[in-house]
């Protein structure tokens, strides 16, 4: 059987060494290539590949938002193999509630990366054991802090609860005597921080935390 992948990243020259790279391998097939969250989502639901590598970091969103969005709107969903520069384990751990499978550093070889990409569509995973273990323990201790949430600025705090009020970026503006454009580029560093494309999916988000008492249970 011959493993479909799309790929996602916003680098086209990235897009281009990954796909000499699998291109070459006979049990391996490149079916798409997208270059932001929005064309990665729609090539998902079309093309329905195996396994997606997607970057971490795209211009208009998250790659963890377009695990999340692939896997929840795709049946089969695809094995997620998130391909990042950084090594960030808060990422790591949005990553894994997203539902990827594996999670890489960029500077793997190439060996591993098309290896990697067997084990998922064998229905493996591949993630860092250490941090892995982490999130486990974190899942095993019941209701724990999100560490997205953490990584807030208190600013972005009472900004994403403004947000869950239902207010505009001006009516927050005027509630914290804040310049608009001062709000808007919160709102957008909130949004990544979260690994949220939509402030609809922040407010969502806030609104839940409340309910839970300020944590989140997964």
């Amino acid at each position: 059987m011959t493993i479909s992948v799309l790929l996602v990243d916003d680098h086209e020259i990235v897009r281009r060494g990954l796909l000499q790279l699998l291109q070459v391998e006979p049990d391996i097939s490149v079916v798409g290539e997208a270059g932001t969250a929005a064309d990665a989502v729609a090539a998902a639901a079309e093309l329905k590949p195996d396994v997606a590598v997607i970057d971490v970091r795209l211009p208009d969103g998250s790659g963890v938002g377009v695990c999340r969005d692939i896997r929840s709107g795709n049946q089969p969903p695809p094995a997620c193999l998130m391909l990042t520069s950084y090594d960030d384990d808060e990422a790591l751990f949005g990553a894994i509630m997203a539902g990827a499978a594996g999670y890489m550093l960029k500077q793997v070889s190439g060996n591993d990366l098309v290896s990697a990409i067997r084990t998922l569509a064998s229905g493996g995973s591949l993630l860092h054991a250490g941090v892995t273990a982490t999130v486990l323990q974190r899942l095993r201790g019941g209701p724990v802090e999100d560490p997205r949430y953490a990584s807030l600025s208190p600013q972005e705090r009472r900004i994403l609860d403004l947000i869950a009020e239902g207010l505009t970026n001006r009516q927050i503006a005027g509630r914290l005597f804040l310049a608009e454009k001062t709000v808007k580029n919160y709102v957008s560093s909130l949004l990544h921080k979260l690994g949220f494309d939509r402030r609809t999916e922040a407010g969502v988000y806030a609104a839940k935390r409340r309910q839970a008492g300020g944590y989140q249970h997964y």
